[in-house]
């Protein structure tokens, strides 16, 4: 019959699990270690700051364009004021002829 003998051990973070098994002359051992998971507890920080400065630069860049936006409406609010007064000052420097 083949016997086995398990020793487990945790130091609170790492906890490892040691089978020894053995059948006849052979002698496998079988390790199992696991973390905390503390290194992914970083990596989801760190992913969630990659995604909130690629966030904030989005809203940035939206942000300019708006601004561009309305700089060039209002020039081309502005050149359609300076062509409606222009169109009324050559109305009025042009005298009314009289009928033939």
């Amino acid at each position: 019959m083949a016997d086995e003998r398990v020793t487990e051990r945790t130091d609170g973070v790492n906890h490892e699990r040691v089978v020894e098994r053995g059948a006849g002359g052979s002698n496998p051992v079988i390790v199992e270690r696991r973390g905390g998971g503390m290194g992914g507890v970083i990596a989801l920080i760190i992913g969630l700051a990659v995604v909130a400065l690629i966030a904030y630069f989005l809203l940035n860049m939206n942000r300019q364009e708006e601004v561009r936006t309305d700089a060039v409406s209002a020039a081309a609010e502005s050149v359609g004021n300076a062509a409606e007064n222009v169109g009324d000052a050559a109305r009025d420097a042009v005298p009314d002829r009289p009928a033939n």
